[in-house]
């Protein structure tokens, strides 16, 4: 089975070569969500982080792959924007502070249930009132299974996700599904989600 962390960590630093910096469908989907103080766990190659910050947000990038923190500073250094990436094994990742968005695109599905589930609820936990939260993980349904070791991942129900945002008001709720090799898919659920300016941090 593939380490996750050395898969991406190879592509990422493939892709910086051959300089392949679009935002992917659910990276775009989120830009027009983020504002003030930014966290992005699981920022991969930083090319929101980047855009967030060229934007006028405050942004800190946490992955676990070195080329991607390595690539991110130098692209904020070269262009003096508000961009902070860090190195970091997020299963011991302690998120401190409260952010205006937390962004977490396709990162969830690589911990245990019981793990996933205390992300996402630290992920909450450290949303601003009236902030945002953007979140997009695989779900039931997805024959893209060949990334994951084995009891090392979550599948999370067609709309887990959304009911985990009952109390806040849904901004976009969507399904993706992409075809990809072996004839599989990938089938993604993504919720943009707005805390109530009533909740305590």
């Amino acid at each position: 089975m593939v380490d996750p962390v050395a898969f991406f960590d190879k592509q990422f630093r493939r892709q910086i070569e051959s300089r392949e910096f679009e935002l992917n469908p659910f990276e775009l989907a989120a830009l027009p969500y983020l504002k003030g103080r930014v966290l992005d766990l699981g920022c991969g190659l930083g090319n929101l982080s980047l855009e967030a910050a060229r934007r006028g947000c405050e942004v800190l990038a946490v992955d676990a792959s070195p080329a991607a923190a390595e690539r991110i500073n130098q692209e904020a250094a070269v262009g003096h924007r508000k961009v902070r990436a860090v190195t970091a094994d997020i299963r011991s990742y302690e998120i401190v502070g409260g952010y205006d968005t937390v962004v977490s695109i396709g990162l969830l599905m690589f911990f245990p249930r019981a793990e996933a589930l205390a992300l996402l609820a630290a992920i909450q936990g450290h949303v601003n009132g009236d902030g945002c939260a953007v979140v997009n993980a695989l779900i039931e349904g997805t024959t893209y299974l060949d990334m994951f070791r084995e009891n090392h991942f979550t599948l999370f129900g067609r709309d887990e996700l959304e009911q985990c945002f009952a109390d806040w008001e849904i901004m976009l709720s969507r399904h993706d599904a992409f075809d990809v090799q072996g004839g599989t898919s990938k089938v993604f659920s993504t919720v943009i989600a707005r805390k109530p300016a009533s909740h305590l941090q």
